[in-house]
């Protein structure tokens, strides 16, 4: 078939090529894109050759490219697009656009194409582009496994326009009822088939499942109405430790202790409606939180081995109560007490003589005070106030992250962890074997079987802490240093600023925040 025909040069298509004819050398190349530009169907791949072909002297046919189809159809592997390539002009478009859209519907007929074919919009064609006419209709994912807990009220006091802080509506510790709803989980739902090009189906992609987590021990799980449904296995209190909810044993003391009560020493939380006497002591592994509005005078030790404590009278520690939280100590007025926790210290009033230790310690910064003593932090110390007009002495002191002390306790831990884990395979193992031979045991055996019973559970609550104290130290070596002091009314002359190395005495009221710029202490 002739294409094209000049002085210079004949184009004939001879079974899917194009053969040139030279009837006289010299045609322009340039010419020759004109020619292309009328016939979008013939493709060149090697221009040098055709320019080679265009100053031959010889007058044979050569081959210079391939004429393509009209009309082009592809698609994707995954059958869910298809798109035509059509080699003609726009004025073929114009011309022949009902013979092009019989030719589309039979190419795409030929090749089994059924779904999600698009119409044809003659102005978004461009030749010899690609143009997508049909399109899969995807799968959608269902919707993702939903969980809720009960929420822990926030543990934060309010303060007032006035700046005063509300010790006295915390909600400290939320009581919990054996088989109270703690939480629940709505199962992941399967999503909506799709189809490819060629109408097959799509599986359809379930939504991500979510794990509940909670404390098997004081926690079960039941199956509820197409839910799975989380409920107290017993009386105690709501707690939340590493995202896992679960119930704490409560020991609630109606009244103070003292003669009464003893000292009280409790694997749980402990709730007090009164206060604790003085020279008496309070000890628990969970919370413990101190009602009475008159505070506590002189108690000897309050500790809470995990979690926080609330004392919302206050304390008058005459310079020997101690208060030490695993958690963070929240507490109305500190006076001359030793107050450390191993998160922050939140102090609603005042601080007066007392010696503090935390990662962060927060005095209410509109109007509380901090006056004599050593407040230490590792991050931050915020107070309206400092020190007082007489000049009292009041030691203000941020360390800071020690990272390299840090990595190195991280690096101690890990290596007693491990040797406990291999210990703890070593019982798994021997309880396991013993426990095939249960019937036939003589009782010396089932003694040593109950041993070994007890120190696995030993080894795995030491495994479980070590694991906690080290994820803690992570997080800490995470945390970007923050490392400041805020003095936000009056820091009076005798306060003695202390920023990781860097200290500074005030001889003058001023305010601000101080921190290390530049290397310098900016006092």
């Amino acid at each position: 078939m002739l294409l094209e025909e000049n002085k210079f040069i004949s184009l004939n298509e001879v079974e899917g090529k194009v053969m040139i004819t030279i009837h006289k050398p010299g045609y322009p190349l340039k010419e020759f894109e004109k020619i292309l530009h009328r016939n979008p169907r013939i493709k060149i791949p090697n221009f040098i050759e055709l320019k080679k072909a265009l100053i031959s002297e010889e007058l044979a046919d050569f081959e210079v490219g391939l004429f393509l189809p009209s009309i082009e159809l592809e698609y994707t592997n995954d059958l869910m697009s298809a798109h035509i390539i059509v080699h003609e002009t726009i004025e073929y478009y114009d011309e022949y656009e009902t013979n092009l859209n019989k030719r589309v519907n039979l190419l795409l007929r030929e090749n089994g194409i059924v779904h999600g074919i698009q119409d044809i919009i003659l102005k978004e064609l461009k030749t010899s582009k690609p143009y997508t006419i049909a399109k899969g209709t995807p799968p959608q994912k269902g919707p993702d496994a939903k969980i809720k807990y009960l929420e822990r009220p926030e543990r934060k006091p309010i303060i007032d326009e006035e700046g005063k802080a509300d010790y006295f509506d915390m909600n400290f510790i939320l009581e919990i009822n054996k088989d109270d709803w703690l939480g629940e989980k709505l199962e992941a739902q399967e999503g909506v088939l799709g189809t490819n090009i060629k109408g097959d189906s799509i599986p359809a992609i379930k939504g991500k499942d979510l794990n509940l987590k909670y404390d098997s021990k004081s926690v079960y799980e039941i199956e509820e109405l197409g839910k799975s449904v989380l409920r107290a296995q017993m009386n105690g209190v709501l707690d939340i430790q590493d995202g896992r909810i679960m119930v704490h044993k409560h020991l609630p003391i109606k009244g103070d202790v003292g003669v009464e009560t003893g000292n009280l020493k409790f694997d749980g939380s402990i709730s007090i409606t009164g206060t604790v006497i003085s020279g008496f002591s309070v000890i628990a592994s969970g919370d413990i939180s101190i009602e009475s509005s008159d505070g506590v005078f002189h108690a000897k030790h309050i500790q809470s081995v995990h979690g926080d404590i609330y004392i919302r009278g206050g304390i008058f520690g005459k310079g020997e109560s101690l208060v030490e939280a695993g958690g963070s100590i929240f507490v109305k007025h500190s006076n001359e007490s030793i107050l450390s926790a191993n998160k922050d210290i939140h102090i609603g009033y005042y601080a007066l003589g007392s010696t503090i230790r935390a990662n962060n310690v927060f005095v209410n910064e509109l109007k509380g005070k901090i006056i004599g003593g050593r407040t230490e932090a590792i991050n931050v110390i915020t107070t309206a106030y400092s020190g007082n007009h007489l000049e009292r002495k009041t030691d203000l002191i941020v360390h800071g992250i020690n990272r390299q002390a840090l990595q190195n306790e991280v690096k101690i831990k890990a290596v007693e962890l491990r040797e406990i884990q291999e210990e703890i395979y070593s019982f798994e193992k021997k309880v396991t074997q013993l426990q095939l031979m249960l019937g036939k045991m003589s009782p010396q055996q089932i003694g040593v079987y109950e041993e070994s019973k007890r120190l696995l559970e030993e080894k795995q609550k030491l495994s479980s802490q070590l694991d906690k104290e080290i994820q803690q130290i992570l997080v800490t070596l995470r945390t970007p240093d923050e490392c400041e002091i805020r003095v936000t009314k009056e820091a009076h002359a005798g306060t003695h600023i202390q920023v990781g190395s860097k200290t500074k005495s005030l001889n003058h009221v001023t305010s601000g925040v101080f921190k290390i710029e530049n290397g310098v202490l900016n006092v």
